[in-house]
């Protein structure tokens, strides 16, 4: 028998806190030095018992129907998933809540073992087949398989995984779906379906997982399926372990400038942003706007093509230039690409660009131009071997001309392209897409939790090129300026969603205003009077 564990459950929400994101390898050896220090059963205890805590107090939370009839069913699976879910029954049992576990195979690790000796004393119910409907239960519970699985679901746990994403998509007002560790199906590492990313897997309202955050919970797939995230320490030390962290305020807030009364514009710098050929000058506009509210002192826009307006309107703080009118090696920081075009021009001012001594950041064409032209490529590179690192943006078709891939491939292992990105090219690198990757060419990897559906439009990704210019005008170091980017970018989306502007219909030129308050609001509140 395992001794009596009395520690209270700790459970964390992941909001606004810079997590390191644990591989399947980092919690193989936290979990095993743990388990090695601690009586037998421990860990599988303690972690049945915090997700047990987490869903009574959702029980408790919802007045709506009596905590007698919220009845909660769980399927377990045969391993150690399985031996937390059995647990986890039997803390709700015992606390009155009614459940009913259905088990379809046996579990068989020891530790599961003892859970399943554990909830039949208890006077759990299992059963070995899942009911017809799922209707009459408040929670329904997946413990079917955690981290390491290496293939696709198949037979009754597939089929049940779709029963469980079919309630999941209904969003239901009250009661849900809790997967145990991570969805099932979902590889904690990469954020993909197991197999080739087409198979089965849980789609769930709530997750609660246990020692550490995964990388898979919030990038590529896995944001989706694992909804709400919780994570239960249970007591296992992760310090050290990784190198991948969940991107928050605490990694950039300190590099933003202060802003004292004895400032000026010039304290804030100066941002050109390149791009714009003949009837492309939108993208550099709305870069250039989204500049001026993330607080550059000075935003240019440095146009290539012909027939631009002299100023912008609703703007006139904007100064725009004919490229070649515009000293560009005397500006604090470069955006270069957007709207600019895939001619012969717009090669020979990248190549220029790249010999000055500017911190400089590229997306969207000037990425397509670097795939194609080894010159260039090789010249980014050299920077970054120099001590100053480009920033690069791509989003994944961008990405995989980089690296001589397809999308496909690098969707399947973000994290990975991102590194291969950044290593490649000795460059900071802006990995897009839901569960964005930051990466620097020293190893740091961060992946951003905020944004949504409504950055799915055109010109979003020319506004977060000017955010980030805008932070790099300011002097913020690479990979910070670029962490604070893309946190500011996603939260402004997150915020007007909020407000009902999105996720349908949100323009990109609205999030500059949100991101110049949230800036505001978070780093720079108004001193009382």
């Amino acid at each position: 028998m395992t001794e009596v564990d009395n520690t209270p459950p700790t459970l964390i929400s992941p909001l606004n806190r810079a997590l390191p994101l644990l591989t399947l390898t980092d919690l193989r050896i936290a979990e095993s030095q743990a388990a090695a220090a601690l009586p037998k059963h421990t860990l599988m205890s303690r972690a049945g018992k915090a997700a047990a805590s987490f869903l009574r107090e959702q029980i408790t939370r919802d007045t709506s129907i009596e905590k007698s009839r919220q009845k909660v069913w769980l399927i377990a699976g045969p391993g150690n998933n399985g031996g937390d879910a059995l647990i986890l029954a039997t803390e709700l049992h015992q606390a009155g809540i009614a459940v009913e576990l259905c088990m379809p195979v046996e579990v068989k690790p020891e530790d599961a073992r003892w859970a399943l000796d554990t909830a039949r004393a208890a006077g759990v119910a299992i059963s070995s087949a899942p009911p017809a409907s799922l209707d009459g239960y408040r929670w329904l519970v997946d413990g079917m398989f955690g981290i390491g699985l290496t293939r696709p679901l198949e037979g009754v746990f597939a089929a049940v995984a779709r029963q469980l994403s079919q309630r999941a998509k209904t969003r239901p007002r009250k009661g849900g779906v809790l997967a145990l560790d991570v969805p099932s199906g979902l590889d904690s590492d990469t954020g993909t379906v197991v197999g080739n990313g087409d198979g089965a897997a849980v789609h769930a309202t709530h997750t609660v997982t246990f020692i550490g955050a995964k990388p898979g919970l919030f990038t590529a797939q896995g944001r989706d399926l694992a909804g709400a995230v919780t994570v239960a320490p249970i007591g296992v030390d992760t310090s050290g372990r990784t190198a991948v962290q969940l991107n928050a305020p605490e990694l950039f807030a300190a590099f933003l400038p202060a802003r004292d009364f004895a400032t000026n514009k010039g304290s804030f710098g100066s941002l050109a942003v390149v791009g714009g050929e003949t009837g492309m000058c939108g993208a550099p506009i709305l870069a250039s706007r989204a500049a001026l509210y993330t607080g550059a002192g000075k935003v240019h826009v440095a146009l290539l093509g012909e027939g631009a307006p002299p100023y912008d309107p609703p703007h006139p703080e904007l100064m725009l230039h004919a490229i070649d009118d515009l000293p560009l090696d005397q500006m604090d920081a470069l955006a270069v690409g957007c709207g600019m075009g895939h001619r012969e021009r717009a090669t020979r001012v990248m190549h220029d660009v790249l010999q000055l001594d500017v911190p400089k950041l590229f997306d969207a064409d000037a990425l397509n131009l670097i795939s194609k032209d080894s010159a260039l490529a090789a010249d980014v590179t050299a920077r970054g071997v120099q001590g100053d690192p480009c920033i690069l943006t791509p989003h994944p078709l961008e990405a995989a001309r980089l690296l001589g891939t397809d999308a496909p491939g690098v969707q399947r292992d973000r994290l990975t392209a991102a590194r291969s990105l950044a290593a490649r090219y000795a460059a900071v690198v802006v990995l897009k897409g839901t569960g964005t990757v930051i990466a620097a060419p020293d190893g740091r990897l961060a992946i951003n939790p905020t944004g949504n559906a409504a950055l799915a439009t055109g010109g979003t990704g020319d506004v977060l090129g000017g955010i980030i210019g805008a932070l790099l005008a300011q002097h913020l170091p690479r990979y910070e300026a670029a962490l604070a980017g893309v946190y500011l970018h996603g939260l402004a989306a997150d915020t007007l969603s909020a407000q009902g502007h999105g996720p349908a219909g949100l323009t990109a030129g609205e999030l500059a205003p949100m991101v110049r308050t949230l800036l505001n609001r978070l780093f720079y509140p108004a001193a009382e009077c």
